[in-house]
């Protein structure tokens, strides 16, 4: 049991943990300042998210005379990580929601338009509206889409009625999920929680989603009001299999049931039936679940344009079409002046805030030493942040790389698998301030 003493220690510990992250956020900034490279290089990033604003930032901070043009329709920037949040009435739907223009260095020029074509040949991008955009180097970061149509029955117009939720689409949609979710929590019935068979964006929220519903319904109404399933096409629910028998041992403990091998392919909204199919030795087979609360999470794939461009893996991930980059250096495998980051980067993980973190110095490091004629020196390999929300005001901070080690940054002060307050205060606390110091090319 722990003592108000145990408790003072965690809490000065978990304050000396916020003031190293600022620390470090500081020293970045000098660190890139004292590193000035004149250039006349023509930078086009495509994408306004987290991993293309920090590197475009950082881009103009480090680079002197090149011409950096960011290329994005979206006026607003959400910040993803707390989608979950909302979704859980935890916080409002403005929480997440922020201008794409203010994050920019003023150096950075903002094209408010999609991308329409890239032809690695020519280096020349093309967008929406007709702009021609030359390049020297190109950096690609538009995220993923959702695949909304991969679900026979299902639009994005019904999230928040009959019982049907789906935290993915921004802020919005996020919101109306909490409306369907707490009608659930309020009055209990059949829940299932799903995930897709593609790769996804931080595939820990299906997880926090199923865990927070479960214990603000617990809380509420209390257990044996409700039953929840998770169903998913995967065989773990987890894929570092010490974090994924962790889930499945807390999932065991509060009676929230699994079905794996199972991906969900049809809604009929009026009869509230969810019909997914199913792996079996031979082919498959499709089961229908009644459900009172329904939470969809669509296949996620990378846009269109990535995928007519050549740019894709043509041996693996071919239905989804990540970019064909090596997993260490992000560079593309048969364009060196072409690098990838965040979510439609084709590497075996790294689809979080956290990997974009650690992911866009090492594209500055590699983008810069090709400006200068020489190699770069730095290396990704896979490390990805969780933090795995489990209960209202309890998390673990799971943290990996491409070999499922754990990787803790705070050894001996965060335990990657307990249930703790310190990690969830890393995500209601430290979390957004560390990922705003990341835009402004700061961490």
């Amino acid at each position: 049991m722990k003592t108000i003493q145990d408790f003072a220690v965690s809490r000065r510990g978990f304050f000396a943990l916020t003031a190293s992250g600022i620390g470090a956020a500081a020293l970045s900034s000098r660190a890139s300042a004292a590193g000035t490279v004149e250039t006349s290089a023509r930078i086009v990033v495509i994408g306004a998210g987290a991993a293309g604003t920090a590197l475009s930032n950082r881009l103009a901070q480090r680079l002197s005379g090149a011409t950096i043009t960011v290329v994005d329709p979206r006026r607003e920037h959400l910040y993803q990580p707390g989608l979950s949040l909302v979704a859980a009435g935890l916080r409002p739907a403005d929480y997440v929601v922020s201008r794409t223009a203010d994050w920019l260095d003023r150096n950075v020029a903002l094209v408010e338009e999609a991308a329409a074509a890239i032809d690695p040949v020519a280096k020349v991008v093309t967008t929406a509206g007709g702009k021609t955009l030359p390049y020297d180097f190109l950096v690609l970061a538009p995220g993923l889409v959702l695949d909304y149509g991969a679900i026979e029955g299902f639009s994005p117009e019904m999230v928040g009625r009959d019982g049907i939720g789906a935290l993915y689409g921004g802020p919005d949609h996020a919101a109306r999920t909490w409306q369907a979710a707490s009608k659930f929590a309020g009055e209990g019935g059949v829940g299932l929680f799903t995930r897709p068979a593609t790769e996804m964006k931080c595939a820990g929220a299906p997880l926090k989603h199923t865990f927070l519903i479960e214990d603000i319904a617990s809380r509420g109404i209390g257990r044996g009001k409700f039953e929840m399933h998770y169903v998913a096409p995967q065989p773990v629910l987890f894929s570092v299999p010490i974090v994924s028998e962790k889930v499945r041992m807390l999932f065991s403990e509060r009676g929230i049931a699994t079905h794996h091998g199972m991906t969900l392919a049809a809604i009929d909204a009026g009869r509230k039936i969810a019909t997914f199919t199913k792996a079996e030795k031979g082919g498959t087979s499709r089961v229908e679940m009644p459900y009172d609360y329904l939470h969809v999470i669509p296949p996620q794939r990378a846009p269109e344009v990535i995928r007519q461009s050549g740019l894709s893996w043509t041996d693996k991930w071919t239905d989804q079409g990540w970019a064909a980059v090596d997993q260490k250096t992000l560079r593309h495998v048969a364009y060196p002046e072409i690098f990838a980051l965040g979510d439609v980067a084709g590497v075996p993980k790294g689809k979080t805030a956290a990997s974009v973190k650690w992911q866009v110095p090492m594209v500055e490091d590699h983008l810069v030493a090709s400006i200068q004629g020489r190699e770069g020196s730095l290396v990704y390999d896979g490390y990805t942040s969780c933090p795995l929300i489990t209960r209202v005001g309890r998390a673990m901070l799971v943290e990996f790389d491409y070999h499922n080690n754990l990787v803790p940054s705070f050894p001996g002060l965060i335990a990657p698998l307990e249930e703790l307050w310190i990690s969830w205060l890393m995500k209601e606390v430290v979390l957004k301030a560390t990922y705003n110091a990341m835009l402004r090319g700061k961490a």
